[in-house]
């Protein structure tokens, strides 16, 4: 089992998607605020990134934002954080991130929340590091793209192993389950390459 003390957040920087969404984002934030488990993220007030801060700060957890000085300079950067990062770049903000969490949750979003899920992802593909990586499929958003890795796994794209590395929850109590079952990392992580 493995021990998780920061989870890093993926998410949507929008405020139009459905409020259902938002319910999510914050009882993410708050539950993993009662278990001790502090929030790394993309460091933004917006969207449910700011969501998902609000609600952990709230509830007494710690939360650490990572942030590209481009963003921070359009006054994006959440200023009421256990603490904010500013890094010099948008590949410098995911490794960062990467090197600072234990496990990853993806909650609804659009294409930098795409991108951000395949990367890490392919690092774990690509073995440079092993921690667990759970999808919060609530109310089937992410079902297009489970049904796409599903795709590319019988086009012969996508070894049958690799599609187990995302780990998927319907609920937010399940992205905690999931996260306690998953076992401990077993390859070093190797930040020097990514």
């Amino acid at each position: 089992m493995a021990r998780i003390a920061s989870l890093c957040v993926y998410c949507g920087s929008s405020d139009r998607g459905d409020a259902r969404h938002r319910d999510a984002a914050a009882a993410l934030g708050r539950a993993a605020a009662e278990r001790g488990i502090g929030i790394v993220f993309g460091g933004g007030h917006v969207g449910l990134m700011g969501v998902v801060a609000d609600a952990a700060l709230a509830a007494g957890g710690e939360v650490i934002g990572i942030i590209p000085e481009h963003l921070q300079d359009r006054e994006l950067g959440h200023g009421g954080l256990t603490r904010l990062e500013v890094v010099d770049s948008m590949h410098s903000r995911k490794a960062r991130m990467c090197a600072l969490a234990d496990a990853f949750c993806i909650l609804p979003g659009g294409l930098g929340t795409l991108d951000e899920t395949f990367e890490i992802v392919t690092w774990k593909q690509l073995r440079l590091h092993d921690k667990p990586v759970v999808v919060l499929n609530r109310d089937g958003f992410w079902d297009p793209l489970l049904a796409l890795v599903a795709h590319q796994v019988a086009e012969g794209y996508v070894r049958p192993e690799h599609a187990d590395f995302f780990l998927v929850a319907e609920t937010v109590e399940g992205v905690f389950e999931a996260l306690a079952a998953a076992p401990e990392p077993s390859t070093p992580e190797r930040p020097g390459r990514l």
